[in-house]
């Protein structure tokens, strides 16, 4: 007959738990602790690698083994027992705090292990709460339904009672259990939960007999266990020391102990160390080359109760044969640096004092650079540094630690940039932000490198010498289409001095450019001048320009001022205006009828900051500045019969050209005057031909040239005379042509009394219609080349008018070439080409005669046959027949001898 047991705890007390193992024991009275929990045939074994006292059972039932009896009604005691204390905790005489054992069958509990060891903790998720209960009594229970249960509860679900949650406040969760009767409690914990206290308890079934642990208490928090770091990893500092590296786990909420143990194994030293760390790294100096190093971390609570974490993967670091340290260097433009070497060469450290350093196995480093630090460390310093040149896809210097005889392949990487970059700032012309602008052309890019633009802005000014402050903050830039970085600062203090450098971050380190300081007051780009005009001025004639200066700033300011004649491609003249208070000049200009364009510009007179940019272009506008110069050239066609006195006159004119009209015409006006003192006005508007009646003796006209502010002063006049008409001073006149555009006319005159005032020359082509063409020439003249259109197969006529100042003299008129001398004046003409020709050729042939003089006698001489050997020339002077014949015109000619001489 099988009988149950219950096993009841009170609840009036709690035991708080603690970061280590402890143990429940249930034994009946009057009973020690090691004689209930060690009968005969059980021992004690410490072997847990954490640290935990675990006890190994190995169950003997024998005749003497007889461990319970008497159980009927007994009375047992269930109490916690920690590692470090052994006495029972919750053991009280009164009744709630016993444990009663009903009547059993003694066979069924000599079976029930009655001791656990259990520990709990706190995940480093910090989501569950763990207990993990281990029987101390494993194999005698393969055969009996074996149940673990954690009753729990939390703050929220208490009830009113302020000391002792009621019995059914409690929530259960059922326990993972092992084969090996290991059990797994999870009890889900709130994140706001961590810090309130949890209440717990153990309900245990086994072989038919329940036992419930007395009440336990926790704080989660307390009972951290974190995850095991992460990233563990190891290198050789700059220092030649071996750093062990790694993180935090994720998720914790306090900071860290670590407890780092490492072992070192090498040709001549081997060595295990256990050190705990506050911090995330270790260093671990003395390292050799070619040794081994086997690192595992944990964590625990730095500050508080906690438990350690589990130990980290195991991580292996070998150093190899050659130690460099630091291994590789990024460094600037001019600066000094040093490499580290410990060389191992055939498991033997080679003594620093046969230590050689090569760079890129092509040049020998002289031994003044090198330095003993020790017994096995050779040091080498580079002073005043270039920047590297790269050697195809090498952008770095190799530098080599060798012996005597050899150089290990490993190599230290010495990169060295030139970090010079130019940073240019521009305040906008309304002094609300700051565009900074710098390049990376000039420096040599290193692959996965970064820039940076990083500033600091002090309260007022720059100082005389900018320097990098220790604080300072980033500025974002942008990459421009242009290549440029461009960055805004925006708002600004124009008097704060902003000083900003590049940093280059890269995996070797950071390099920082060279400060510059900027003032935002001192870099303005002013707004263009507004308003500008420019204008001919009226009767003066110069371009007069004017202009707004900016709101801003506020400072005195220089301008600069470009014009030109308006186009596609303007030539531009510069002039520059100092005088701050100036808002306009006035300017000459060759072609006061053209249309200029203008520009202005502005910029601090102190020289600080920029030129603003051009302003819109002004243009002048075409309009009358002055009365014409002078009234247009004109001639007159006579029709009418030579008999009688009344003849029809029509004037002929050419436009004026703006640079005479200054600049248009409005009309032309006809002044009249007669013999008989008549004087009258004609207006013959924009028409450059007009006919009137010549009647009188004498009749003057004058053409004159009317634009918007009135008439031309210096104005041509035409005297028409009948006894004038009679006066021949032009004895002959001949027309000669060069080519069928150009035509020669010359003449001669007789003395005369008249003041010849100057000629006209008229043509025409007698087989056509065409128009009288004609040519005002001054009267000093004797010959004229005329430039047209002719043809040679055409007859033309030529007249020559003297104009006097009484009036028009009697015309010379030819009807066609001069045919006798055409050929003369031809060769006449030719002569101004020919002689030059005939000059230059007689002073090359005289020279070639005078450097061949003695060719030729080779020539005659030398190269002929002795005359003493040849018959037919006894008796012949060579020299003296050779000489006649090159003089002699009859047996030579000029071509000839210029033949002979280019041949020479």
């Amino acid at each position: 007959l099988t009988e149950f047991i219950y096993v009841i705890t009170a609840f009036n007390l709690s035991y708080p738990i603690t970061p280590w193992r402890f143990k429940l024991s249930c034994m009946p009275p009057n009973s020690t602790y090691d004689y209930f929990l060690l009968p005969a045939g059980l021992s004690k074994n410490t072997s847990n690698s954490n640290g935990h006292y675990e006890t190994a059972v190995e169950p003997k039932f024998n005749s003497s083994g007889t461990y319970f009896s008497n159980l009927s009604k007994t009375t047992f005691h269930c109490c916690f027992r920690s590692e470090q204390d052994r006495n029972c905790s919750l053991c009280a005489d009164n009744i709630e705090g016993k444990t009663f054992v009903s009547t059993v069958n003694s066979l069924v509990f000599q079976q029930i292990g009655a001791n656990w060891n259990i520990q709990c903790w706190l995940k480093g998720d910090l989501k569950l709460f763990i207990c993990y209960v281990e029987s101390l009594f494993k194999n005698p229970f393969k055969n009996y339904n074996y149940k673990v249960h954690l009753l729990y509860v939390l703050p929220e679900v208490l009830e009113d009672s302020p000391l002792v949650p009621q019995k059914g406040s409690f929530q259960m969760v059922h326990c993972n259990c092992s084969v090996h009767e290991c059990c797994e409690c999870l009890v889900p914990v709130p994140t706001a939960k961590l810090n309130d206290t949890l209440l717990m308890c153990l309900k245990i079934t086994s072989g038919g007999v329940i036992f419930q642990s007395p009440l336990m208490s926790v704080q989660p928090i307390n009972m951290v266990k974190p995850d095991p770091p992460l990233g563990l990893h190891m290198e050789i500092t700059d220092d030649g020391n071996l750093k062990i590296s790694w993180s935090s786990p994720p998720l914790v909420p306090f900071p860290l102990q670590y407890q780092v143990k490492y072992s070192e194994n090498s040709t001549t030293v081997i060595r295990e160390a256990d050190k705990i760390v506050s911090a995330t790294s270790l260093l671990v100096d003395s390292i050799l080359p070619g040794s081994s190093y086997e690192v595992q971390v944990r964590g625990k609570r730095l500050d508080g109760p906690g438990i350690w974490s589990d130990w980290s993967t195991p991580h292996v670091f070998t150093t190899q044969d050659v130690i460099y340290f630091p291994p590789k260097i990024l460094t600037s433009v001019g600066s000094n640096v040093s490499f580290h070497c410990i060389y191992k060469n055939e498991n033997k450290i080679v003594p620093s004092k046969e230590i050689v350093w090569w760079m890129n196995l092509a040049e020998k480093i002289p031994q003044s650079q090198y330095d003993v630090v020790s017994d096995h460390v050779s040091k080498v310093t580079f002073f005043n540094l270039n920047e590297t040149k790269p050697r195809g896809k090498f952008t770095y210097d190799a530098v080599y630690c060798c012996n005597e005889h050899e150089c290990h392949h490993r190599y230290a990487e010495l990169y060295v940039i030139d970090v010079n970059i130019n940073i240019s700032c521009e305040t906008d012309g309304y002094l609300t932000k700051m565009t900074c602008r710098w390049s990376t052309s000039t420096i040599q890019s290193l692959a996965e490198s970064t820039l940076q633009l990083r500033y600091h802005r002090s309260s007022l000014y720059c100082s005389d010498i900018p320097s990098i402050h220790p604080i300072s903050e980033p500025k974002d830039c942008y990459l421009q289409s242009d290549g440029f970085y461009e960055c805004i600062f925006q708002p600004i203090f124009l008097l704060s001095g902003y000083t900003m450098w590049i940093r280059i971050n890269h995996s070797l380190g950071s390099l920082d450019s060279p400060p510059t300081c900027v003032l935002p007051d001192s870099v303005v780009k002013p707004l263009p001048p507004s308003s500008v005009k420019a204008e001919i001025t009226i009767n003066i004639g110069l371009l007069k320009i004017s202009w707004e200066k900016p709101v801003f700033p506020e400072n005195n300011l220089q301008f600069q001022i470009r014009y030109g004649l308006s186009g596609k491609e303007v030539q531009w003249k510069m002039y520059e205006v100092y005088d701050a208070k100036s808002k306009s000049v006035s300017l000459p200009v060759p072609d006061l009828c053209a249309v200029y364009a203008v520009q202005v510009r502005c910029k601090r007179l102190d020289g600080l900051g920029y030129w603003s940019n051009w302003s819109n272009p002004a243009y002048t506008v075409v309009m009358d500045i002055k009365v014409p110069m002078r009234g247009p050239e004109f001639w007159r066609i006579i029709n009418g019969d030579t008999m009688k006195k009344e003849k029809n006159v029509t004037l002929l004119w050419k436009p004026l050209m703006k640079n005479d009209s200054l600049c248009s015409v409005q009309r032309y006006v006809i002044n009249h005057h007669t013999s008989c003192n008549g004087t009258w006005s004609e207006d013959v508007g924009n028409h450059t031909k007009f006919t009137f009646l010549w009647t009188e003796q004498a009749h003057t006209v004058t053409v004159l040239a009317i634009n918007s502010i009135g008439a031309s002063v210096a104005n041509f006049n035409l005297t028409f005379s009948w006894p004038m008409s009679k006066v021949n001073i032009v004895q002959s006149l001949s027309a000669y042509p060069l080519n069928s555009s150009c035509v020669i006319v010359s003449w001669i005159l007789s003395p005369s009394d008249y003041k010849l005032m100057y000629f006209i020359i008229e043509w025409k082509n007698l087989n056509e219609d065409g128009e009288i063409k004609w040519l005002r020439i001054s009267s000093s003249v004797k010959k004229y080349y005329i430039h047209d259109h002719f043809i040679p197969i055409e007859k033309y006529q030529f007249s020559l008018y003297p104009i006097f100042m009484e009036g028009v003299g009697k015309p010379k008129i030819i009807n066609s070439f001069t045919q006798d001398d055409i050929e003369k004046h031809q060769s006449d003409a030719g002569l101004y080409v020919i002689v030059p020709v005939i000059i230059s050729s007689s002073i090359l042939l005289l020279g070639t005669l005078l450097i061949s003089h003695q060719r030729m006698k080779k020539l005659f001489w030398e190269d002929v046959p002795n005359p003493k050997n040849c018959s037919w020339a006894q008796g012949l002077n060579f020299q003296k027949v050779a000489f006649s014949i090159f003089f002699n015109p009859e047996y030579i000619r000029l071509t000839d001898v210029l033949k002979i001489s280019g041949n020479i």
